[in-house]
């Protein structure tokens, strides 16, 4: 339910670009954006970073976009927050030496196996250098995605863009997930009949 409700502002900026414009879709999208963290602060009790940097990297550009009549500033925020994911996982892994996909795909498992009510405690044993591989992956797809927003965003109408971000985006996104999931599918534990 929390990933959909993470995508609503997004289908609404699509919606509203469709029946009205680009600086109406902003406006909708930063109305959206503000009540996704007050309804996750209400249900959580708390916002993640990741949300309030988001928000921000969306209130600065989307206000450009609107004050200044110029759909390139929004059209920025994708490659902005796309290149900002890759430099994390690229810094945390050079520099803290934490693999940051690694962490929040073990943390994933743990929570859907509890959900499920299986045993706690049984991890998946996925060798490192599968972990490594994966975290390299997720930082080349986050820059190639930045650079491929902004490529579009410049040779292609502002029309084929929206859909790009909405659609091409996602599905970009869901088949790097299923990806994911097939190269870590050999480790998972074989279920018990």
């Amino acid at each position: 339910m929390s990933t959909l409700i993470e995508y609503i502002p997004l289908i609404l900026f699509f919606a509203v670009y469709k029946l009205v414009d680009i600086y109406w879709a902003t406006g909708v999208l930063i109305g959206t954006s503000a009540l996704q963290l007050a309804y996750g602060y209400f249900k959580e009790g708390h916002i993640a970073k990741r949300h309030w940097v988001f928000f921000a990297i969306a209130l600065v550009l989307g206000t450009m976009t609107i004050l200044f009549r110029d759909e390139h500033f929004i059209q920025w925020k994708a490659t902005f927050i796309y290149a900002l994911l890759a430099l994390v996982l690229l810094a945390a892994r050079l520099f803290f030496k934490k693999n940051l996909v690694q962490k929040a795909l073990t943390g994933l498992l743990k929570s859907v196996e509890e959900k499920q009510g299986g045993e706690q405690g049984q991890e998946i044993a996925v060798p490192e250098r599968i972990w490594e591989q994966l975290n390299i992956f997720w930082v080349i797809l986050f820059a190639v995605i930045a650079v491929l927003n902004i490529y579009v965003a410049y040779n292609f109408s502002l029309d084929f863009w929206v859909s790009f971000k909405v659609f091409g985006l996602i599905g970009i996104t869901f088949v790097a997930i299923i990806a994911t999931i097939m190269r870590l599918y050999p480790y998972f534990p074989e279920e018990e009949s």
